[in-house]
């Protein structure tokens, strides 16, 4: 067994003596938080849990492990493993400085041998082309996260391998969100042992005073061996592939900030994350709620950066694709703890709460028997090269394997050139900034509705639709919860409903049938056939409707127009094209689109197709937006983060569907980009 060369004279730290000389019956916990100068020490007792909600806040710290199963919770597919919901409630802790613990634990890693990925690259370049044609090339997503493990053994006990495996990430990682080793056994029960240690780079969610951030991050840049460099780096953030990539995922997670927060979110950055074998971009996303963190952390099960957008369909390809169930890979930690700022925001009970999560990746598992297993995925666009993909798992799991002594290390950190500091890399970080919406990077003004205040800006326009209420139908895909948000922010009062909950949608004074993933030419889709149905309910009884993205094409089809796949997807696109006489830069992520063509409306063999409405098209003919008489489409997503003209779209829409006469012309929502600094 690997011995620690603590010097002899080195302060006490009794709870983390008892952690290292402990037979692995007692559970415990060594975190490095956010970089940080010291070592947290907990120890308590493990509970094990059904649900989110039954994680026991009753006045103690928590940390729970949560398993990817835990999707079942908000009704997504998933390949369940029975993987528990763990909980260790801390009855004791310590505080140790960094130092000390370096010199405590033990100084090399444990013997473990290599066997390799469980996936061969062949076999998953196989799957990366078969998730590019058969689920992006169909219309199933914008982006899917795919898994494969690399695979060790080992005769090591618990307690000395996660020791010294957490002493090797603190001293061969950086860059490190979390820097981490659980280990939660069951009384009783040794087989049943929870055991684990990582560097994750990336926070899933954190509340803390009310404030919700969230910290989407991707594109990725593999290091060279010899070490990362300028040109490369600049390269890197250059590249088309992996700015699309990093603005689909905070897509997807301002999804997640607008069901959060009643006011929505902003976007912070974007920032560069160097590590030690390769570097991500990210950006920072925050806003205010009141919400249960354990609720929090169920509405935003699980991070669209190793799942996929959208996010229910994602669960289900994964279902589809991968060749095993995934544990506790992309779920979380999370450490729930008495909130000290909670007295001056009023809140109780739970709500009283901080919460600090990350995503478990780069991470480490010690399996009963001796298996080691580390779990890796590569985000998956249109733009992938299978080749490349395997690449960026095998650069994932190198860094933890490199630490471990499971593959060379290469140059340390104190080697690598530091990457922000690197002439113009800020700048091109600012300019991405550039294909932004504004409404989603600056502070929000808030409707009258909301606040009662008097907003600027493109809010200073929602008197006119106060009052109004629409009903937002969600057909998978949560972009609706940014779609209602800014309904409300023009004024109105929006409730989102699944499509299989809605009852009536003739009540509500505007319709909005939403987005959602699938080939709007599918009859035998239920969520197809309801969108049609209810078009054509709406419009027979002559009540205002608007339709997106989907919906907007299953609407086209009954117009008249044909709709047929797309050459090559467009997700995660923006694109500057006509809507309905106006140029304007919208996000596009459709697969699929309706053409330009004449409409004979005197033949029309349903109300649609009777209205004649009025089509616009970009530059290749497909349909960007459609309107008639109380009834208006349009293909590209004007709540995406990348609709610099969303805003303003959406209320020149609104107000045709409604009959409110159209507002005075005001300036561009665009502006010139800022940096901004967390």
């Amino acid at each position: 067994m690997t011995t620690s060369a603590r010097p002899a004279d080195a302060a006490p730290h009794p709870l983390l003596d008892r952690v290292l000389a402990s037979d692995g019956t007692l559970p415990f916990a060594l975190l490095r938080r956010h970089g940080g100068a010291e070592v947290e020490v907990l120890t308590g007792e493990v509970v094990d849990v059904d649900l989110l909600g039954d994680v026991p806040l009753d006045g103690a710290p928590v940390l729970a492990v949560v398993p990817y199963r835990q999707a079942r919770e908000r009704g997504f597919t998933v390949r369940d493993d029975g993987a528990p919901l763990r909980c260790l409630v801390v009855r004791e802790s310590e505080r140790v400085p960094l130092s000390d613990a370096i010199a405590a634990l033990p100084p090399e890693p444990v013997a473990a041998e290599p066997l390799g990925f469980d996936v061969p690259d062949e076999e998953y370049a196989g799957i990366v082309r078969r998730v590019i044609d058969d689920e992006i090339g169909r219309g199933a997503g914008a982006n899917f996260v795919v898994m494969r493990s690399f695979e060790a053994r080992t005769d090591a006990a618990p307690v000395p391998t996660l020791t010294s495996w957490f002493r090797a990430l603190l001293t061969h990682e950086v860059g490190s969100y979390w820097t981490f080793a659980v280990h939660a056994p069951v009384a009783g029960a040794p087989m049943e042992s929870l055991s684990l240690a990582g560097a994750t780079p990336e926070r899933h969610l954190t509340l803390h005073d009310g404030v919700a951030r969230m910290n989407p991050i991707s594109g990725t840049y593999r290091h060279p061996a010899s070490g990362p460099t300028r040109e490369g780096v600049l390269d890197f953030l250059a590249d088309t592939k992996e700015n699309e990539e990093l603005f689909m995922v905070v897509d997807e997670e301002m999804k997640m900030m607008s069901a959060l927060c009643p006011d929505g979110g902003r976007i912070v950055g974007p920032y560069l994350k160097q590590m030690a074998r390769l570097s991500h971009t990210e950006y920072l996303l925050e806003g205010r709620t009141t919400l249960d963190p354990r609720e929090a952390l169920r509405l935003t099960m699980f991070a669209p950066t190793v799942t996929g957008s959208p996010m229910e369909n994602a669960c289900t390809v994964i279902a589809r694709h991968e060749t095993r169930p995934r544990g506790y890979y992309s779920g979380f930690l999370a450490l729930f703890e008495p909130d000290d700022g909670a007295p001056s925001s009023g809140a109780t009970g739970p709500a009283a709460y901080s919460l600090d999560a990350p995503i478990l990746i780069r991470t480490a598992y010690l399996h009963d028997g001796g298996r080691v297993s580390v779990p890796a995925g590569a985000t998956l666009v249109r733009h992938s090269v299978p080749e490349h993909e395997v690449a960026e798992t095998r650069a994932k799991a190198a860094g933890v394997l490199a630490s471990l002594g499971l593959v060379p290390r290469g140059a340390g950190p104190d080697a690598v050139v530091d990457l922000n500091a690197q002439p113009g890399v800020a700048e091109a970080l600012t300019a991405r900034n550039h294909q932004l919406a504004e409404f989603w990077v600056r502070p929000q003004e808030v409707a009258p509705s909301a606040s009662g205040g008097a907003p600027t800006g493109p809010s200073a326009l929602a008197g006119a639709l106060a009052g109004r209420d629409a009903l937002v139908v969600d057909h998978e895909d949560q972009f609706t919860t940014m779609l209602a948000h800014q309904l409300r922010h023009l004024g109105m009062t929006v409730r989102v409903e699944r499509w299989d909950a809605v009852d009536d949608v003739l009540a509500p004074d505007l319709l909005v049938l939403g987005p959602g993933p699938g080939d709007p030419r599918d009859q035998a889709d239920p969520r197809i056939a309801a969108i049609t149905r209810r078009a054509q309910e709406r419009v027979s009884a002559g009540r205002p409707l608007l339709a997106v993205c989907l919906s907007h094409q299953v609407l086209a089809g009954l117009a008249g127009f044909p709709v047929r796949a797309l050459p090559a997807p467009r997700q995660g696109v923006r694109l500057e094209a006509d809507v309905l006489g106006t140029t304007a830069a919208v996000g596009y992520y459709n697969t699929f689109g309706a053409r330009l063509t004449t409409v004979d409306a005197t033949a029309a063999d349903n109300p649609v197709a009777r209205l004649a409405l009025e089509p616009s098209a970009d530059a290749d003919g497909v349909l960007t937006a459609l309107r008639g008489p109380g009834v208006a489409s349009v293909q590209g997503h004007l709540e995406s983060v990348l609709s610099a003209d969303g805003l303003t779209v959406l209320d020149t829409l609104t107000r045709h569907v409604l009959g409110v006469p159209a507002a005075a012309p005001a300036s561009s929502e665009r502006s010139e980009p800022v940096r901004n600094q967390a």
